[in-house]
């Protein structure tokens, strides 16, 4: 009687280890003051050429289309935050920053009314913010995962 072979017992599929919370180090001379010099860049590309410059080539597209393109940008940025790629979170990033830009560009947006914003909310509890924004803003309710 021939014997069974046997199956190597299998392996059970490693975990990935709950990431611990640290503050990543800092990049030497690297300041969000980039992002001012990146907006100038942005709006002084509105009057260039399209074939010659990116984002004068999204900006004569429309709105629409740097909103899909900033969204695209989004999900992928999200998509390395779920798979635990560092790099390419951080590279997502700064392409999210860049549209968003685009996007506030495209719109008539300048970055300080988002800053006023941001400053206004500051020391406000996310969970009182939120409610407080949702009863000056009657409208259709949207559904959201919990």
């Amino acid at each position: 009687m021939a014997k069974k072979a046997v199956k190597p017992a299998k392996t059970p599929p490693k975990r990935r280890e709950a990431a611990v919370q640290t503050a990543p180090a800092a990049v030497p001379d690297a300041t969000p003051l980039v992002l001012d010099r990146l907006w100038d860049v942005v709006l002084a590309r509105r009057q260039a050429d399209p074939a010659t410059s990116h984002s004068a080539r999204l900006l004569s597209r429309g709105i629409t289309k740097v909103a899909q393109k900033f969204g695209e940008e989004a999900v992928e940025c999200l998509i390395e935050a779920v798979a635990g790629n560092t790099q390419a979170l951080v590279a997502e990033s700064a392409d999210v920053l860049y549209h968003i830009l685009v996007l506030w560009v495209s719109a008539g947006i300048h970055p300080s009314e988002v800053w006023a914003e941001l400053e206004r909310r500051e020391g406000v509890s996310g969970i009182a913010e939120k409610a407080a924004r949702r009863a000056l803003a009657p409208g259709p309710v949207t559904r959201k995962i919990p």
